[in-house]
């Protein structure tokens, strides 16, 4: 996976993702620019894998990730589960237009 930067420095990228990620588990969906939504699909699969394992040592790697603990049981009870039979491919991306402040090419990242 190509590293995209983001302009920022590598904590606070790390920060954003983690949050982002967070955010999308919650909510199901998150609307953000095309470049975030691209790096956030990675970690979002990652997760689900973990999910998928459900093992004791898959819950903590993903509590050390993720930004709140609603977020890990929701991960583990609800998501997960749902991409049993799949392999792979648990995220879509939707490109939606450009923000109107900066023509940003925004898009929604959701669940398949």
């Amino acid at each position: 996976m190509k590293l995209r930067k983001l302009g920022r420095t590598a904590s606070h990228r790390r920060a954003l993702l983690r949050s982002q990620v967070t955010s999308l588990i919650l909510e199901g969906k998150i609307e953000t620019t095309v470049y975030k939504a691209k790096s956030i699909k990675a970690l979002a699969d990652k997760m689900v894998t973990l999910g998928k394992r459900g093992d004791i040592a898959a819950r903590r790697q993903a509590a050390a990730f993720l930004m709140d603990p609603a977020a890990v049981k929701k991960l583990f009870d609800e998501v997960a589960p749902k991409y049993g039979e799949r392999n792979g491919g648990y995220t879509r991306i939707v490109k939606t237009g450009f923000r109107r402040g900066d023509a940003a090419p925004m898009a929604i990242i959701e669940w398949v």
